[in-house]
């Protein structure tokens, strides 16, 4: 793989679709306000046709976390990935501050200068906080909203105020440790057979980017993504809440909490899958978004 900026591990995938998606990744430089610097943002932009729909991946992966769903997506219309900005294999920029304001500033810009036209915008986990950010603050750029176990009803996590060293040292070299990551991916999993070492891979490759350890610290001070809940009310696209029945790192709880907080919301359980649907069951999690994406409302 002549992919210059992705870590010399990637070598070392094994399945078809992690090796597939991993070759489909490019960077392209994004000027933005954030920084004098334009910042190399890592993408996948597979399919053609309209609307588009665009990928947000979870706390602390990248763009491969959609190595299973995106390639369907891509079979029906123009889709795309992104690695938000201090995260995946996009680059860290020691100046910037890392925050849920800025990586909403970055990700206006990818779209602005490579999208420029409303998407169906899906966020998993972490990334469904932050779509639900990006379509509050730029609800031009976005026509419908799917969140897929997402984070943002509840608050976010307290670390923050425990991220000072060597505490913070500790903490990131605890989420570095392959042992605590394939105890995280087996959670995530209703079937365990799916925490493959393949997969395990595809969740750590980024680790190895320069910054990491500083963008998570960064990111974890600012107190990363608070909850939506009073904001929801405000949400004007249509929104499709995709939730597996087994999710045991949010729960199943806040699924309907957000369906009755988003007016023009509907929630479909995805069965016999945990916090990743789009992993354990992509066809189905596919399908639900393409049909939602040509339903007119």
């Amino acid at each position: 793989m002549e992919l210059s900026f992705l870590p010399q591990l990637i070598a070392q995938l094994t399945e078809s679709q992690s090796i597939s998606l991993a070759q489909s990744i490019q960077r392209q430089e994004i000027a933005t306000p954030l920084s004098n610097s334009a910042i190399a943002t890592a993408y996948v932009q597979q399919g053609s046709g309209t609307p588009p729909i665009l990928l947000l991946h979870g706390f602390d992966s990248s763009v491969l976390e959609f190595r299973r769903l995106l390639p369907i997506l891509a079979n029906q219309t123009q889709t795309w990935a992104v690695d938000l900005l201090g995260f995946g294999f996009t680059d860290r920029i020691a100046e910037i501050k890392l925050s849920p304001s800025a990586i909403a500033t970055h990700l206006y810009y990818f779209w602005k200068i490579l999208i420029a036209q409303p998407v169906i915008l899906v966020g998993a986990s972490m990334g469904g906080a932050a779509a639900i950010d990006f379509a509050l603050t730029h609800p031009q750029a976005v026509q419908k909203l799917v969140l897929i176990d997402s984070a943002g009803f509840s608050a976010g996590s307290a670390m923050g105020k425990f991220m000072f060293p060597p505490l913070d040292y500790l903490a990131t070299q605890f989420l570095r440790n392959p042992k605590v990551r394939a105890s995280i991916s087996r959670t995530a999993y209703k079937d365990k057979s799916l925490a493959s070492q393949d997969a395990g891979l595809c969740a750590a490759l980024h680790l190895n980017m320069p910054g990491w350890s500083q963008s998570l610290i960064a990111f974890t001070k600012s107190g990363g993504y608070s909850s939506f809940q009073t904001k929801l009310a405000q949400i004007q696209q249509p929104t499709l809440i995709l939730w597996g029945d087994s999710d045991k790192i949010l729960g199943i709880a806040d699924a309907e909490k957000f369906e009755r907080a988003i007016a023009r919301s509907k929630l479909i359980w995805i069965e016999n899958s945990g916090h990743v649907p789009h992993l354990e069951q992509p066809q189905a999690t596919a399908q639900h978004i393409l049909d939602f994406s040509a339903h007119s409302n």
